[in-house]
């Protein structure tokens, strides 16, 4: 088994699954065009989090973490006619590409992207009364997922789904011993779930051509 393997698996479910869209391959080369990491979920993985809106149905979706919008191109395509998604990003010259990639997808008009740190932005949401959110996708630095996953929650209602990415960290996640920042954090994630009450959660490892990862899934069940 090798990264050469999972990514043509990879590519084999894209061209069966995912069909081609000038609008998303679009934002990927400006991506890339302007420097940003390409570090965005897979295709296969936009789709997962797309069917998943569906799935939910929800009207109101909540991003951490824009980069490039390429994830929020998929989620926003998921939206009723009526819907709305707000996707925080810290960086400017981030949300500068991501907003002509949304608006060359035709979004514009249903996201609202807001331009700084998260932790900055979350309670200005939480006073403009602009949840409940029914789904919250956190891609983000890993260092403040325990802080964006609580913001999560009180900006959501019972039904409404939240998930993190990243969580694996190449298996890293397992080991106590890791002093990396993003690991740290994403350990501390993971202790406040299985704390929380008002969740109830799984994660899911991935490989493909985005490497050895895994997100974690959690469904609000109570106030």
């Amino acid at each position: 088994m090798s990264y050469e393997l999972w990514t043509a698996v990879d590519h084999y479910f894209d061209g069966k699954l995912v069909a081609a869209d000038p609008a998303l391959e679009e934002a990927l080369k400006a991506t890339v065009a302007a420097g940003i990491p390409s570090i965005q979920v897979s295709a296969t993985q936009g789709k997962l989090l797309h069917l998943l809106a569906r799935i939910r149905g929800a009207s109101r979706i909540l991003e951490v973490g824009t980069l490039g919008g390429y994830s929020t191109i998929w989620l926003a395509r998921a939206l009723p006619a009526d819907g709305r998604l707000v996707t925080l990003e810290v960086s400017p010259r981030h949300a500068a590409v991501a907003t002509a990639n949304v608006a060359r997808a035709g979004l514009a008009d249903v996201v609202d992207i807001r331009v700084g740190p998260a932790l900055d932005t979350l309670p200005k949401l939480a006073a403009e009364a602009a949840g409940p959110f029914d789904l919250v996708f956190i891609d983000a630095d890993k260092v403040n997922n325990p802080a964006y996953f609580q913001w999560a929650v009180k900006l959501t209602k019972p039904g409404s789904v939240i998930i993190v990415d990243n969580v694996v960290r190449e298996g890293q996640v397992a080991n106590p011993d890791s002093q990396d920042p993003s690991v740290v954090g994403t350990r501390e994630l993971l202790d406040l779930i299985a704390a929380e009450p008002r969740v109830s959660a799984t994660a899911v490892q991935t490989v493909g051509n985005k490497g050895y990862d895994g997100f974690t899934l959690a469904l609000v069940t109570g106030e």
